[in-house]
C-alpha cells in the first residue's frame, strides 16, 4: 500500500522528507518498499505530518536524492486492525459515491484535513467534490460492493 513519496533529502546522512505521507500507514511500518526493493527503517524524525525517514543502506545525501520521487509502499501485515467505521484509503479509492439512485462520482483519493479526513470525488461531469468523513455526510460504506452512500443535501448538492 502506498504510504507516501520520497521527498527532498534532509542533512547528509541519507535521511529524506516524506511527501504526501499517509501517517497511519507509516507509523506501524518497520520496513518500506521503494521500486520493488525492501529497506528497513533505520531512523524516524520530524512530525506526524512532516516525517523524516532514514533507511538502512541509504548512507548519504546523494543516495537519498537518487530515490527522490519514488513511491513508498508498506507491507499489509504491519498495518494492524481497524476500528469500527474505519477504512484504509486504498480500499476507498475507486468506490462509486451515490445518494440513492444519483451517482455523484468516484473516489480519487483520501485527503487529510486539519479537522477530519475527506474523500475527493471525481464528478461524473468533471470537476471534483470533497466529502468529509463524518456521519452527517456519509450514510454507509460498502467496500465489498465498491459503493459509498452519502447525503448530498448535507454536502449542499441537489439530490
Amino acid at each position: 500500500m502506498v504510504a507516501g513519496r520520497v521527498g527532498r533529502p534532509h542533512g547528509l546522512n541519507g535521511a529524506f522528507h516524506v511527501s504526501e505521507p499517509r501517517t497511519r500507514l507509516l507509523a506501524g511500518a518497520q520496513a518500506l518498499h521503494l521500486h520493488g526493493r525492501r529497506f528497513a527503517i533505520a531512523a524516524r524524525a520530524g512530525t506526524e505530518h512532516h516525517p523524516l525517514i532514514r533507511l538502512e543502506g541509504v548512507e548519504d545525501r546523494d543516495a537519498a536524492q537518487a530515490l527522490g520521487g519514488l513511491w513508498i509502499e508498506v507491507e499489509g501485515g504491519a498495518l494492524g486492525d481497524l476500528g469500527p467505521r474505519e477504512w484504509w484509503a486504498h480500499d476507498l479509492e475507486g468506490c462509486l459515491v451515490v445518494d440513492g439512485e444519483q451517482t455523484l462520482g468516484v473516489v480519487s483519493r483520501l485527503i487529510e484535513l486539519p479537522s477530519c479526513e475527506a474523500l475527493q470525488v471525481q464528478r461524473k461531469g468533471g470537476g471534483s467534490l470533497l466529502v468529509p468523513m463524518v456521519s452527517d455526510a456519509i450514510r454507509s460504506v460498502e467496500v465489498s460492493r465498491r459503493r459509498i452512500e452519502v447525503d448530498s443535501s448535507f454536502l449542499g448538492e441537489q439530490a
